[in-house]
């Protein structure tokens, strides 16, 4: 059963992903296409998109509740970046793929796929503990994970004075949504329903538009293009080996050292969440800082595609913790 759900949470992002390379193939995108839709995408939609899902998901009282289960993705997190980086160091990967490594290992897909598929496993009761993920993920991803790939451009001139602050990299658009969303939502400002339903429509567009970016990409680079590589294996093993078992190791010791037991449910939304695929956006950021969009590519192919047989094996696990 736990198979069958977690097929449905995602064969419609591979249809998604088949889409754009079919299209393509036929003639119907540009060369310039991919760009425009990046831009529109980390600009515009994405902010929007998170605007929504923060003002619908989250509630001030629920922040303040589960606040202190913050600290097990939070550590997770930290550890997981860490370990990242030196890994970086250790196989020497190359300027442009960094960033999207590290974002690889720790970042997870956590609306468009951990969200539908939270819900499938474990049923509404376990939105409020999802949530906390969610939240940590987000800052994770919009205020330091876009900043390392920004950082990571290949085409940088390495040269050039650090002194001037580029506030565009330091606040990110999508960064910017969840600042504002959070804003609205301690101050608790109601939202005009126009301008929620705007939001929306706008938001609506990023998991569509990304994915047929990847099968984009996909078919400029050939079927062939999906390959197990040293850096795309590692990325793997850290996304759904490692970053889960950072978590239950953390979860463990609070248990054990300080007697902090967790609710079944909360610990197991929060496992599964660590482990779900590489965000459907990576080559829209890899693109935009000129990184090497098909490694990205392929990262985000692969995670989504093992997904289905990881998330079988990680419910069995679960259950002995």
């Amino acid at each position: 059963m736990v198979f069958f759900q977690s097929i449905e949470s995602v064969i419609s992002i591979i249809l998604m992903i088949g889409l754009g390379y079919v299209l393509k193939s036929l003639g119907w995108f540009d060369e310039q296409f991919g760009g425009s839709i990046s831009s529109l995408i980390t600009k515009v939609a994405l902010p929007a998109s998170i605007f929504v899902s923060v003002m619908k998901n989250l509630t001030k009282s629920s922040l303040i509740e589960l606040s202190g289960s913050l600290i097990y993705p939070i550590a997770a997190v930290i550890i997981s970046y860490l370990i990242a980086y030196v890994l970086t160091k250790l196989l020497k990967i190359q300027p442009g793929r960094r960033g999207i490594f590290m974002n690889a290992v720790v970042n997870a897909n956590t609306i468009f796929i951990g969200l539908p598929l939270n819900i499938a496993l474990f049923g509404e009761a376990s939105l409020p503990y999802f949530l906390i993920y969610y939240v940590t993920n987000t800052v994770s991803t919009w205020a330091f994970g876009v900043f390392l790939i920004a950082n990571d451009d290949p085409t940088k001139d390495r040269t050039e004075k650090k002194t001037k602050l580029n506030w565009k990299k330091l606040l990110p658009a999508p960064l910017l949504g969840f600042i504002l969303a959070l804003f609205f939502l301690v101050l608790e400002i109601p939202v005009p329903d126009f301008v929620n339903s705007t939001l929306n429509y706008v938001g609506g567009i990023v998991t569509p538009l990304s994915l047929i970016y990847i099968g984009i990409v996909l078919y400029d680079a050939g079927l062939k293009s999906i390959r197990f590589d040293r850096d795309t294996i590692v990325a793997l093993i850290g996304r759904f080996i490692l970053a889960p078992a950072i978590l239950i190791g953390l979860m463990v010791i609070g248990k054990y050292a300080f007697g902090a037991e967790l609710a079944p449910l909360l610990k197991q939304t929060l496992i599964v969440q660590s482990a779900t695929p590489m965000l459907a956006v990576l080559p829209i950021l890899a693109n935009e800082a000129h990184g090497d969009v098909k490694y990205a590519t392929n990262l985000v192919t692969t995670s989504t595609l093992l997904f289905v047989f990881v998330v079988p094996i990680l419910m069995q696990l679960i259950q002995y913790i």
